[in-house]
């Protein structure tokens, strides 16, 4: 009778430990999956926001040569274009809460919402396949 009961705890304590270390595993990949999904939306706006700083570059420098054009001055020109992103900077430093920072966030909330539903569907579906095989043992 004994041998039963240390061979059924030997047992069970072999499935507890294959089980944590199979759950360890899937938190492991989980982890990975939302930080390559993170790092891939990072680099995808550090490359949107590059580009963003080459357009607005290119445009002032524009801006500055056909004011400069037009009032025979390039001094001038580049002043008024200076002057102008100076004013634009402003703006978007007295509205950056709405134009930025809310946006930027609802997205990154967005992301992680739908990465732990589709993680939640998919624990619902392992829990249910468990059930099911638990029932089919009994």
């Amino acid at each position: 009778m004994e041998d039963n009961f240390s061979n059924y705890f030997n047992q069970t304590g072999k499935v507890a430990k294959e089980y944590l270390e199979t759950r360890l595993d899937l938190i492991k990949l989980q982890a990975a999956g939302k930080l390559s999904n993170a790092l891939g939306l990072f680099f995808s706006l550090i490359l949107a926001f590059l580009l963003f700083f080459f357009v607005v570059v290119f445009l002032g420098m524009v801006v500055g040569f056909w004011i400069g054009e037009m009032t025979h001055s390039y001094t001038i020109g580049f002043s008024c274009s200076a002057g102008l992103f100076v004013f634009l900077l402003a703006i978007i430093l007295l509205f950056r809460k709405s134009l930025i920072q809310r946006p930027l966030s609802n997205m990154l909330v967005t992301e992680l919402l739908s990465e732990m539903n589709a993680g939640e569907d998919e624990e619902v579906l392992s829990k249910k396949e468990e059930e099911e095989e638990a029932y089919e043992q009994l």
